[in-house]
């Protein structure tokens, strides 16, 4: 096993093996060290992380289910490259699976789990304060914005939900950085999420899907 393997966990059974290749990959790939539409070398991958092509092909089948990855029949795996329409039909979806966990969380949640969504914002305005002076970290507000809407699903606290705003969110990865990067949309991304915080705090369940859904069209259209 390579040490690049071994630093993550000393010892792996060999069904975890194949589990550890997909992260590392999967990390790989939303850094774009694979980049979208590009080949995976199997040969070099396996060689890089001295194991045998056994796990990293079941692996390759994770990233396959996930939409991250795309088997082409006698050509190998690619990175799967974002339509402007797969863009579109995850956004659509994000929006209606968001929105929903959005309003049950406005109507149910304690006062102690609204706070946790405060702080969070908290957070998310301390790290665009901070791009905006010029000490960037994009990849922080990005985290700390994902963190919040992972954390308003786990309040909402539908199992099946989750998984598919989990496996959506890792294809609109492919993109999503090109969309904060867009100049403004830092501060534009931030704003909404004030807006939908303050109808969260309100109690205000109807106000609180709009806000959401409104969220995520403007995130599409600077993705676009």
């Amino acid at each position: 096993m390579s040490a690049l393997l071994s630093e993550i966990r000393p010892s792996l059974s060999p069904r975890a093996l194949y589990v550890e290749v997909a992260e590392l990959l999967r990390q790989r790939i939303f850094q774009r060290t694979l980049e979208p539409g590009s080949w995976i070398d199997e040969l070099k991958i396996a060689e890089e992380y001295g194991i045998s092509r056994t796990p990293l092909r079941e692996a390759l089948k994770v990233l396959a289910a996930e939409g991250l990855v795309t088997m082409k029949v006698r050509r190998g795996a690619y990175v799967t490259e974002v339509s402007t329409q797969d863009l579109r039909d995850v956004y659509h979806l994000l929006s209606l699976l968001e929105s929903d966990a959005a309003g049950v969380v406005a109507t149910t949640a304690s006062d102690a789990e609204l706070a946790e969504l405060q702080a969070l914002h908290t957070q998310l305005e301390a790290a665009a304060q901070a791009d905006a002076a010029g000490a960037a970290n994009t990849d922080r507000f990005f985290a700390i914005n994902e963190q919040f809407h992972m954390r308003l699903l786990s309040i909402a606290s539908n199992r099946w939900r989750d998984q598919m705003v989990a496996d959506l969110r890792k294809v609109m990865k492919l993109n999503r950085h090109h969309s904060l990067l867009k100049t403004g949309r830092i501060a534009e991304s931030l704003a909404e999420h004030r807006a939908i915080l303050d109808a969260l705090l309100a109690r205000d369940a109807e106000r609180t899907q709009r806000c959401m859904r409104a969220h995520f069209a403007n995130g599409l259209e600077a993705a676009e």
